[in-house]
């Protein structure tokens, strides 16, 4: 096994996150343009925002395929080959002409980027030993949100450089370095046990994870959860680029700056699984996700960006809890048990719009923040009830 501290899991986890830095990078840097695009192809914020969350809910679904495949292929080299598709898809939208085919460039693009999040965290679970890959879980959240942070940030400004189809040119590119580093640098698998691959076999593991009380409420608050914290970002982009505020692209791509904090939660999370029961710290960040949003309601530009300071700590803690959760839950499948969690999560991000979009078409940001503080609320529900069964179960 790999043990902390050590020169293998220094490599291990530091392939992972390259990687997760450029992953999230691919899947965020067009949430920054979405004022931009509507302006060009004359859409509303609603039809505007379907050419971001396609790419997640492409990811969210490809999740089912990865999470089986690599329980009977292995790791390392379906996130190889995913690696390979996430670069060559972001060249190719360099190319986009029309809405439509950055709608379906976005798509194949977003089912390259889940290879990564299927298999990261399963292979962490396999090589790492329990202590290494608590703290590996962590460190690999972390990246996830500096990625998204560096996509949208490098977006948002390439976009004022030139055409916003320009910004697809630096993360192709360093997207195939990204590659080749992974390849050099992340360990061959040692405990991975090969389970052939059956699509009955599969169906039965989702099944069968889906059925575990502690699980499935795992999976409802990771799902609703980002159903509201990543489309807290598209529509509060939208109130920043209209009046009083007039921000450009590069200026909202700043507000991403907020994900710092959720590094830090991320990377703090591992210290507090150990102090407190998982569970009730999912529910510490949500209270925490509840408090940032009520500051937004404020029209002063600092407070706004304070508040989704706050809201971007208690979400990353919550997630980074979850997914560890989950993985020391499951008792059999892994890969597929992660999988699945991150299909509720993705599923999430890519449905969450249309559950705001009433509440901001009616009563703008106050009713974003309204419609949020409903849905973090059953969500403090669920992770207290969590708690419960988990109890129960011991």
């Amino acid at each position: 096994m790999i043990e902390k501290n050590t020169p293998a899991f220094y490599a291990a986890s530091s392939a992972l996150c390259l990687a997760a830095v450029f992953v999230f990078a691919n899947l965020h840097m067009l949430q920054p343009l979405l004022p931009l695009l509507s302006r060009e192809f004359q859409l509303t914020p609603l039809q505007t925002s379907w050419s971001y969350a396609i790419g997640t809910l492409a990811l969210g679904l490809s999740l089912l395929v990865y999470g089986a495949l690599s329980d009977a292929y292995g790791r390392r080299a379906l996130l190889l080959w995913s690696l390979g598709g996430m670069a060559l898809s972001t060249l190719a939208l360099t190319q986009v002409e029309s809405y439509q085919s950055l709608l379906v460039l976005r798509a194949l693009q977003g089912f390259c980027l889940g290879g990564l999040p299927a298999i990261a965290i399963a292979y962490m679970g396999e090589e790492f030993s329990k202590t290494a890959m608590v703290v590996a879980v962590g460190y690999y959240i972390s990246a996830n949100s500096l990625g998204g942070i560096s996509g949208r940030l490098l977006s948002g400004w390439f976009a004022e450089m030139n055409h916003w189809q320009w910004v697809f040119w630096p993360m192709g590119l360093g997207s195939l370095l990204c590659t080749y580093l992974v390849w050099r640098y992340l360990p061959k698998s040692a405990y991975f046990q090969k389970q052939p691959f059956q699509l009955k076999q599969a169906m039965r593991d989702n099944w069968f994870h889906l059925r575990q009380r502690t699980l499935l409420l795992t999976y409802l608050i990771g799902g609703f959860n980002f159903f509201i914290f990543l489309n807290q970002y598209t529509f509060v982009a939208f109130r920043l680029s209209d009046s009083p505020y007039l921000l450009s692209s590069g200026w909202i791509g700043l507000l991403f700056i907020t994900y710092l904090t959720g590094t830090l939660g991320s990377a703090l999370s591992g210290k507090l699984g150990q102090r407190i029961h998982p569970a009730l710290g999912m529910a510490l960040g949500i209270v925490i996700m509840m408090l940032g949003t009520m500051l937004t309601v404020f029209n002063a530009l600092p407070l706004i960006v304070f508040g989704f300071f706050i809201s971007a700590f208690g979400f990353f803690l919550c997630h980074s809890l979850a997914s560890s959760w989950v993985n020391q839950q499951a008792v059999k499948a892994k890969a597929s048990a992660s999988a699945l969690y991150l299909v509720f999560y993705y599923l999430g991000a890519s449905s969450g719009g249309l559950y705001l979009s009433p509440f901001w078409q009616r009563w703008g940001w106050n009713g974003v923040v309204f419609g949020s503080l409903l849905m973090f609320m059953l969500t403090l529900f669920l992770s207290l009830w969590l708690k419960r069964c988990a109890f129960k179960a011991h």
